[in-house]
């Protein structure tokens, strides 16, 4: 157990939410940091804090991460030995109509973490990035040691730019950090702008659901509790430097300072049609389907590479799906009385 608090930024938001959650279930000091922005219903967030309020050993601090002289104040005041950065302006399709929010939050922000880890002391940053950063690439499965130069969205660039200011730190500094790229998590208290959300309410309100690129989309659907012991189990293990990297063949996955990537995968590309059938299942109710075509900035394939995650740690996610989306359709059903 880590006896001093640990930071977990986005502790509002749904990946966050779980992290902390879990951290203070095992014992943990936890000061959770969130804007409560309205970038989706703010009454989610706030029953999430909620939840996890009911922990004594919970601190709440509302603080948006550009705000950099609260931010140096937090970081001063508490000197987090671990900080578990998951707030962020989240959202492919959103980063289109407000690119500045993805700017202020993800770059500024980030960049302001990155500082107040700097000089006090952290021992260990781990940051969210996403499985957006692989862009254009085609081969798959997506692996770590993959080039991730051609992101098609500006929400990958901002991830993309967090992991080489990550790098620079670590290189400068010594700051370890670890990066997590995310594929496609879905769960309980999931966001209401992603697939799973969206296919389910629309179903249950007799609504269309759109299915982009005429539903010819398939995505590495990853459960949030296998995400959380991902990250949960990397806590305790920082970065350290590849003493066999090579700036002549330089690995993408890791560096000579204490700076590494991981894809936090389930490993399986599931078609989206298939799990509209599993949500339809579990409702009891069959979807009206409005084919549209691809948009801006989305990808019609995902697969993660998860080796490097279990060799550092022992695990590897594997939640099945038709699981997975039974528990979120329980949870759904729970939350909004249906």
């Amino acid at each position: 157990m880590i006896a001093e608090p640990i930071l977990v930024t986005g502790a509002a938001g749904f990946i966050g939410f779980h992290v902390a959650r879990r951290l203070l279930s095992d014992g943990h000091m936890v000061v959770g940091l969130d804007n409560m922005s309205a970038y989706y219903d703010p009454a989610l967030k706030e029953a999430r804090r909620a939840e996890l309020a009911k922990f004594p050993n919970f601190t709440f601090a509302k603080l948006d991460l550009a705000e950099r002289g609260e931010m140096k104040g937090l970081f001063e005041r508490h000197r987090f030995p671990h900080v578990v950065n998951l707030a962020a302006q989240a959202g492919v399709r959103y980063s289109l109509i407000d690119p500045h929010a993805y700017v202020d939050a993800n770059i500024q922000g980030f960049m302001n973490v990155l500082e107040g880890c700097r000089h006090n002391g952290c021992k260990h940053l781990l940051y969210a990035s996403t499985s957006s950063v692989y862009g254009a690439n085609t081969k798959l499965p997506f692996s770590t040691t993959d080039n991730v130069d051609h992101p098609v969205s500006l929400y990958a660039a901002t991830k993309k730019a967090n992991e080489l200011m990550a790098h620079s730190y670590a290189h400068l500094f010594g700051l370890p950090t670890t990066g997590l790229r995310f594929f496609t998590v879905y769960g309980p208290w999931g966001r209401p702008d992603m697939a799973m959300w969206l296919f389910t309410s629309a179903i249950l309100e007799g609504r269309p659901i759109k299915l982009f690129n005429h539903g010819n989309m398939r995505r590495d659907f990853t459960f949030v509790d296998d995400v959380v012991e991902s990250v949960v189990r990397l806590i305790g293990k920082p970065a350290t430097g590849n003493p066999e990297w090579s700036g002549d063949r330089p690995d993408p996955a890791t560096s000579a300072a204490p700076w590494r990537v991981f894809n936090v995968g389930n490993s399986q590309s599931i078609e989206l049609l298939d799990v509209v059938h599993l949500i339809e299942q579990a409702l009891g109710k069959t979807a009206q389907r409005d084919m549209l075509p691809m948009q801006p900035g989305d990808v019609p394939d995902t697969f993660a590479d998860v080796s490097a995650l279990e060799c550092a740690v022992g695990f590897r996610p594997k939640t099945p799906i038709t699981e997975g989306v039974k528990r979120f359709v329980d949870w759904f059903r729970a939350y909004h009385r249906v």
